[in-house]
């Protein structure tokens, strides 16, 4: 499962995904919606942090979604993206599509695409869906391999063609990881030749099969070269009309904020402008994060509103820098970030509070000499948005490393 936000006409990508609600006056609502109505898939990736593959026990209804889509507009989301698994092999999809879209809320749809058909856009694009975001994932061989289906690129690459045949926006998202690091660039080119207006950026994070490969999870200190590499790239596809938009678990602060945001990074929004919902009804604050930790509740026993009041969703509104560990703990951004993304850092460090992932912390580091890498020390179980333990390590620079 690829987790992005659905793209917007105005091509801020994903701004839900970095919002916070920081006034007084703005209540605290699930304004950016990411709901998986089945974890069947018709994809086998290697880097999947659900393990999608078998539909779960007791998936939703129709019935069932559309009491939730109605209790999602009448909390006040603006959109709403279906995922999955493969959120077309739900059998009621076009249901919940229209379900949403009923409402007046926007919904959208990311995909890994395998059999995202023409007729599929079409049907789609008529039951109310206004955009889709296409999972792609390196050049051709790369890409195939992480999806481990060999025809998965040539899918997706015919997945724009009938998501703009259909009428539909349609978007691109990409896991950055050691197999596609050296192709970015390349793949930016191709996104722009397929008439791609919006880009997601992030970083294959350590949770279900991907913390099993381990080899193919990028090293902290490696943020020093990725995101200036970003930045330059994003600042040379904004001139063919192609934004590059970074998630949550990537950055922070330093030159390229700018470029690479639509807004600087304020913390972690889960439970405050951003929801999970699990096809079993699960709902959890953010839809990225492990379930067993976070999930507050099931819609079956208590309605949305309640369960968006539980501490599991709520932790991020109640959070300050009081919880921070590690290098965190004393960084400048400490108050304003708070610990950056709670998903990367609580599947690769056992709790939140303590992000590697950070070009500021690398670049800190970098001055001193210092750099971080991650050690597995613990596997994960082998279930649904698993995840194992790792360790940090602090060492001296060695002599000039190619970044890939």
């Amino acid at each position: 499962m690829q987790v992005t936000a659905g793209g917007r006409s105005d091509v801020r990508y994903g701004a839900y995904m970095s919002a916070r609600l920081t006034t007084k006056e703005a209540r605290p609502r699930p304004r950016y919606v990411v709901w998986e109505i089945t974890l069947k898939c018709d994809l086998a990736c290697r880097h999947c942090g659900s393990r999608a593959g078998r539909p779960r026990a007791a998936e939703l209804s129709l019935e069932e979604c559309r009491d939730l889509a109605r209790q999602l507009a009448d909390m006040g989301a603006e959109e709403v993206t279906l995922i999955g698994g493969e959120a077309y092999l739900a059998p009621h999809w076009l249901g919940v599509v229209r379900a949403v879209a009923e409402t007046g809320v926007r919904c959208t749809m990311t995909t890994g695409a395998r059999a995202f058909t023409l007729k599929r856009a079409h049907a789609a694009k008529e039951a109310g869906l206004a955009a889709v975001s296409v999972s792609v994932d390196g050049l051709e061989s790369t890409h195939d391999t992480l999806r481990a289906v060999k025809g998965s690129w040539a899918a997706a690459m015919a997945a724009f063609d009938h998501a703009q045949q259909a009428g539909l926006d349609f978007y691109a998202n990409t896991q950055v990881n050691q197999l596609n690091l050296g192709e970015l660039k390349a793949l930016g080119k191709l996104l722009a030749d397929k008439g791609v207006r919006a880009w997601q950026v992030q970083l294959t994070g350590p949770m279900g099969r991907a913390a099993d490969r381990e080899e193919v999870l990028l090293q902290p200190w490696q943020m020093t070269e990725l995101i200036p590499r970003l930045g330059k790239l994003a600042k040379r596809l904004r001139r063919r009309g192609l934004w590059i938009q970074v998630a949550n678990n990537l950055g922070y602060f330093g030159p390229y904020e700018g470029m690479l945001r639509p807004a600087a990074w304020q913390g972690c929004g889960a439970g405050i402008g951003v929801l999970g919902i699990e096809s079993n009804g699960d709902i959890k604050g953010c839809p990225s994060l492990p379930s067993a930790p976070y999930v507050g509740g099931n819609i079956r026993d208590k309605s949305l509103e309640a369960l968006w009041e539980t501490q599991e969703l709520r932790f991020a509104r109640d959070r300050d820098a009081s919880e921070l560990w590690g290098h965190c703990a004393s960084c400048y951004y400490a108050e304003h970030c708070r610990g950056g993304c709670s998903w990367t850092a609580h599947t690769l460090l056992g709790k939140r509070g303590n992000m590697p992932y950070c070009y500021h912390r690398a670049e800190t580091l970098a001055a001193e000499g210092i750099r971080e890498r991650i050690e597995r020390v613990e596997a994960a179980p082998g279930k649904p948005f698993d995840f194992g333990r790792y360790r940090l390590v602090e060492e001296a620079i060695p002599a000039r490393e190619p970044l890939s």
